[in-house]
């Protein structure tokens, strides 16, 4: 496999790509078949069960690969298997060849070293907040727009909340004429930054039932706990 960066939302992520793939052989190649993966997927499996290997083969205390920088000068190739990972290591004597090391950089032997691995799935599954009494599959999420909307009040009752602990504005009034909106709407939005942060972070992630939203959240108990009880959720271990 290959590197590769793509960049989304201004944001860059690191692949590995198949070289059957990029060859146009990847119907016919034995290897290769997967075809994309996420450079930290691979590299986070490959160093924590080589260190893992080293430790048991050689009684090291200390692992000889200590980053994911390491993983280049030790490792020739890895060939990516539906249901394993194949690592052929360098050998110190010749750099250039695939044959596994013979000293404290890598496993001996003439065999490369094999770790039990699976593609994750491209679309993570999210796991929504269930109200008391509904089953999965009874439950949606809410709507983007409105998923967007909370997420902003959230931020939004923070910042406000922030400006009143440092001082920059007095109180909740001077918000309201500087943002020309009620006394009332400031407090309730300022109530949002005392949200659970299990709530907030399933409100950013989308895993919400449709119909928790800004109104159902203002003005919440103080304790998270009774949060979810107010709301009729069960809470997330």
């Amino acid at each position: 496999m290959t590197q590769a960066i793509a960049t989304k939302a201004g944001i860059r992520y690191r692949y590995y790509l198949s070289l059957p793939c990029l060859h146009g052989a990847a119907k016919t190649a034995k290897i290769g078949s997967v075809t994309r993966v996420p450079a930290t997927d691979i590299e986070d499996v490959v160093v924590k069960s080589l260190n893992e290997h080293l430790r048991s083969e050689r009684g090291m205390q200390d692992s000889a690969i200590t980053g994911h920088s390491a993983i280049a000068e030790v490792i020739d190739r890895i060939d990516v298997h539906r249901d394993r990972l194949e690592v052929h290591l360098r050998s110190r004597e010749s750099p250039e060849t695939t044959k596994p090391a013979d000293d404290v950089q890598g496993p001996t032997g003439d065999c490369p070293l094999f770790i039990p691995w699976q593609k994750p799935p491209s679309k993570r599954f999210r796991q929504i907040l269930l109200p008391h009494g509904s089953s999965r599959t009874e439950v949606r999420p809410e709507r983007l727009e409105r998923r967007l909307r909370l997420v902003s009040a959230i931020a939004r009752g923070r910042r406000w909340l922030d400006e009143i602990l440092s001082g920059s504005v007095t109180d909740a009034e001077q918000i309201a004429l500087r943002e020309r909106c009620s006394v009332r709407h400031v407090n309730m939005t300022i109530s949002l930054a005392f949200l659970a942060p299990k709530l907030v972070r399933a409100a950013v992630e989308g895993r919400l039932p449709r119909g928790i939203n800004i109104a159902r959240l203002r003005d919440a108990p103080a304790e998270w706990s009774r949060q979810f009880e107010a709301l009729g959720l069960i809470p997330q271990q």
